[in-house]
């Protein structure tokens, strides 16, 4: 098993690296993006994956270690293949891969080619639990005014993802929250936390308790 390799980049072509290691060239297929970010000489780390067939040797390279293991996780799925899950990787940034998962929303895996309808729905359900929630930081808009805003922001959603409202309605509520108050008359984070809960609407039973019913 060949899990990484480090070496000279000597050939690039779309979705193909050829990786000098020690005296001997290794073709690694990637995603077009991550052969934008090489050229020709650089020194380079590959994460792989060897997949290994009847007729057929390959490997699958990827510059994050992340990607490798969401490349492993996608060819779990029933449907997916290797060229698939690189067409995923190719087309959806790690994160973008994470929120769709959390959301239950199949429309991303739809638009990339090769995924039909059917494939994408499985991705989304067989994934769900295996991947890490996007962190609520990676969702926020670039504040308007001071890091004070987006610091007061981050902190409200994690306390409500905490109490285990989904992050997309968390995000919404301190949106909302954090828009009726002056930055420089910023309420203390408990006082923030229930006017987000009362926005959310405090009778109702968490989402997580629903699902569970």
């Amino acid at each position: 098993m060949i899990a990484s390799l480090r070496g000279t980049v000597v050939a690039l072509a779309a979705g193909r690296v050829v990786l000098e290691v020690g005296g001997v060239g290794y073709a690694v297929a990637v995603t077009e993006r991550c052969a934008r970010e090489l050229r020709v000489d650089d020194r380079v780390r590959l994460h792989t994956a060897m997949v290994v067939r009847e007729d057929d040797v390959s490997l699958f390279g990827f510059l994050d270690e992340t990607e490798l293991q969401l490349f492993d996780l996608l060819r779990t799925v029933s449907g997916v293949g290797p060229k698939s899950a690189l067409g995923v990787l190719g087309q959806l940034e790690p994160s973008a891969i994470a929120r769709a998962i959390h959301d239950d929303d199949d429309a991303p895996f739809r638009r990339v080619s090769g995924i039909g309808p059917k494939t994408a729905k499985l991705i989304v359900v067989s994934l769900a639990g295996k991947i890490a929630a996007p962190s609520a930081s990676a969702t926020l808009p670039e504040p308007p005014s001071a890091d004070t805003d987006a610091t007061a922001a981050v902190a409200l959603v994690e306390a409500l993802t905490g109490l285990g409202w989904p992050e997309r309605a968390a995000l919404e509520a301190a949106q909302a929250v954090l828009a009726a108050e002056p930055a420089d008359e910023r309420s203390a984070l408990p006082v923030l936390l229930r006017r987000a809960l009362a926005q959310l609407g405090p009778a109702a039973a968490r989402p997580d308790e629903r699902s569970r019913a």
